[in-house]
């Protein structure tokens, strides 16, 4: 059942609801100090109407996996899994990007919140930004597009909270322009706006990085 889950990662194919693809490729050749220049700057809007259940149900599948454990096999090394049958990954090693610490995973009940799964992009912050106006199907995609998420340590995700760049770095320095890029990335694909707050943080970072280029989802 489980042959062939290392190389998801590659064989992957579109979320459902995604974005034309030609966009991001596009963007992908381009600085993130570009493509973030380029983002619309307008004030947040109210959080009116905000539910996560407005973006996906809980986690969505791929290629057979939920998408949980799908970034955790993308994310962790040494991976072993359940021996069930089932597509959950029961150990692995984090070298995580937000705070530079290593951390073993051990699945269950007290132990798999130290590593969660970070929306780089904050969902509430994505509805505040633009995804009000988004289809269900592309909501869906923000949510467990693969672009947008990424393995960490649980205690420094949950003081994250939705914050966006003004507001939350990681505390590992030299992860931040890459965070940056990948908000700018997701921000760009999805066609969501930036406050100019976040716009002068994104920039500020980049400007350590000028050569930082947008990652490829």
């Amino acid at each position: 059942m489980l042959t062939g889950l290392v190389s998801l990662a590659i064989a992957i194919g579109p979320v459902p609801g995604a974005f034309a693809s030609a966009g991001v490729a596009t963007s992908a050749s381009k600085t993130a100090a570009a493509v973030a220049n380029s983002l619309a700057v307008k004030g947040r809007a109210p959080k009116t109407g905000y539910s996560r259940s407005l973006f996906s149900d809980g986690w969505g599948s791929i290629n057979g996996c939920d998408t949980r454990n799908f970034i955790l096999n993308r994310d962790l090394k040494s991976v072993t899994w359940r021996s069930n049958g089932v597509c959950l990954v029961a150990t692995g090693v984090l070298d995580d990007p937000y705070t530079g610490k290593r951390i073993n995973f051990i699945r269950g009940v007290r132990t798999s919140l130290a590593v969660q799964i970070d929306h780089v992009v904050a969902v509430s912050d994505a509805w505040q930004k633009g995804a009000q106006q988004l289809t269900s199907s592309q909501r869906y995609s923000f949510y467990n597009d693969p672009l947008n998420l990424l393995a960490v340590d649980g205690p420094t995700n949950e003081s994250k909270g939705d914050g966006d760049a003004a507001t939350w770095l990681p505390p590992n320095k030299s992860f931040r322009c890459n965070y940056v890029a990948r908000q700018v990335a997701v921000k760009a694909k999805y066609h969501l706006w930036v406050t100019s707050s976040e716009k002068a943080a994104i920039i500020g970072v980049l400007g350590a990085c000028p050569s930082q280029k947008i990652p490829v989802g």
